[in-house]
């Protein structure tokens, strides 16, 4: 492999050499993230949610070996409908390449191809963090160390809430990657609005946050930034209810020995389940809300 196998999709590459906004999007969310065919519906109202500020939606994934960034519409439905498309992070990119395989990538994976093409704002659901009981199962997230190695930030609406919330901002902050709440002192826990937790700084405008990640870029900071966009409070769930919810959800995978890979598409599974859908709707309407959110701050860069 002389050349590393990629490609961007002509929308996009036009949009980057033209100078304008572009907002890198997932793809796991699309192939483990929620069951078909609200994945679909989900991934073309995220991209538009992208499109109705202003900048131009990137849909990264690996095709037949080939890293893509911003599908066509065929090319979402192609993921859509393939509920066995591996999961692929950065370790998991030379053998899917290697072998001319198709994969979901995740945001570690996402963030490498965003930056491969120069898109520097990134919108997803929520981060990979530090699962609960990594003391004895050391199950910590690729996403984190990619947050602190590459200069892409990463809107979300903080870390998926079956994770270890206080540890995943603890490693963050080792790994010297800036956490910004965006109109909120706390770090947001995904399907609710709060978890108590402070976030380095706050933000109220896209512009404080574009200013921020230009600083960044003039004292040559690699790693890239996270942007805690809490869900709106109309579409936010029950702190108690999902807790217990989660509890539930954890302790079933624990019996089952569900681990690795497997666990967190299980786990969002099972929250869906017990929750009637009332997480899965949550979890579609925070994601839009982070795109939007994103395409604003990208327009200011």
């Amino acid at each position: 492999m002389d050349k590393l196998p990629w490609r961007q999709y002509a929308e996009v590459a036009a949009a980057l050499s033209q100078g304008r906004a572009v907002v890198a999007l997932e793809s796991t969310i699309i192939a483990h993230g929620m069951p078909f065919p609200q994945n679909l519906d989900t991934a073309r109202a995220v991209e538009a949610a992208v499109r109705n500020e202003g900048a131009v939606p990137a849909t990264i994934a690996v095709l037949d070996g080939e890293i893509v960034v911003g599908l066509s519409d065929a090319e979402v439905e192609r993921v859509a409908r393939s509920p066995d498309m591996p999961k692929l992070s950065r370790r998991d990119l030379p053998f899917a390449l290697a072998a001319k395989q198709s994969g979901a990538t995740t945001v570690a994976a996402t963030m490498i191809g965003a930056h491969l093409a120069g898109i520097r704002v990134f919108a997803t659901g929520g981060i990979g963090g530090v699962h609960r009981g990594a003391r004895d199962s050391f199950d910590i997230s690729a996403d984190l160390e990619e947050l602190a190695r590459t200069p892409v930030a990463v809107v979300s609406a903080g870390a998926k809430a079956i994770l270890d919330l206080p540890k995943t901002l603890e490693v963050l902050e080792t790994k010297s990657v800036p956490v910004i709440g965006f109109g909120t002192d706390e770090f947001p826990a995904f399907y609710t609005v709060g978890s108590g937790l402070p976030v380095q700084r706050r933000c109220d405008d896209p512009r404080e946050v574009a200013a921020v990640l230009g600083a960044m870029r003039q004292l040559g900071q690699t790693a890239g930034a996270l942007i805690a966009n809490p869900i709106p409070s109309q579409h936010a769930m029950d702190g108690d209810a999902i807790a217990g919810i989660v509890e539930r959800a954890i302790a079933e995978a624990e019996s089952n020995g569900i681990a690795g890979s497997a666990l967190t598409p299980f786990l969002l599974a099972k929250v869906a389940e017990m929750s009637d859908g009332e997480s899965l709707a949550a979890n579609i309407e925070l994601v839009k809300h982070n795109a939007a959110l994103a395409a604003r701050i990208a327009a200011h860069l």
